[in-house]
């Protein structure tokens, strides 16, 4: 069964904070947290149990463009190769509810790497949690949208996640209120930016 743990939305409490940082280090848990655009599950990138759970909870393929959930700029220019260009428009969204689809670095697995295209999906949300949670873990976490088969928006509420999830998941983390909007997902690996799906972030500052 899935551990429940409610966290403040201001103020995380610290000790609750760690647990979960434990949890994702030590026993290689996954978890659905809350982000500034829906819910997401997440783990640890060296996690491949992880990984593989992520694709049967949402009945994906290895085609899916995982997510690395990144603290801040810097840490995300370690795992993904960003163009000038890309560089100012990414870094004028951000924090935010983006994923940005860029060419990884050899710190990237390439088992976490799009098979043909050696992409990989990287943001920074703009989430007092998340921010405070990828400080304690210091790595991104690999993520994807929490969006279950036969639905289109991402989950907002964490009780029902531990009720339709409670064998699947170690760990669901409550925070306050939740948008079901998901992120705007910009592939900028061609060059030029490519909205592939439009979310919780305006798509305008990326069209032509």
């Amino acid at each position: 069964m899935a551990r429940f743990v409610d966290l403040h939305p201001d103020n995380p409490q610290a000790r609750l904070v760690q647990q979960v940082v434990d949890a994702l280090r030590d026993d290689d848990a996954l978890i659905a947290y809350p982000t500034d655009s829906g819910y997401a599950l997440g783990c640890r990138i060296g996690n491949r149990d992880g990984r593989d759970r992520m694709l049967r909870i949402r009945d994906l393929d290895e085609r899916h463009h995982f997510t690395l959930v990144c603290r801040d700029f810097a840490q995300l220019g370690h795992f993904v190769h960003v163009s000038n260009a890309a560089f100012r428009a990414i870094k004028a969204a951000t924090p935010g509810p983006y994923t940005f689809i860029l060419p990884g670095t050899p710190e990237v697995p390439r088992r976490l790497l799009h098979p043909k295209k050696r992409t990989v999906g990287v943001r920074i949300p703009d989430h007092r949690l998340v921010q405070t949670l990828l400080e304690a873990l210091g790595e991104p976490l690999l993520s994807t949208t929490l969006i279950l088969p036969g639905e289109e928006e991402a989950r907002t509420d964490g009780w029902a996640i531990k009720e339709d999830l409670d064998h699947q998941v170690d760990l669901v983390l409550e925070c306050g209120e939740v948008t079901a909007q998901p992120t705007t997902v910009i592939d900028w690996s061609e060059g030029v930016p490519e909205v592939v799906r439009a979310g919780a972030g305006d798509p305008a500052r990326f069209e032509g």
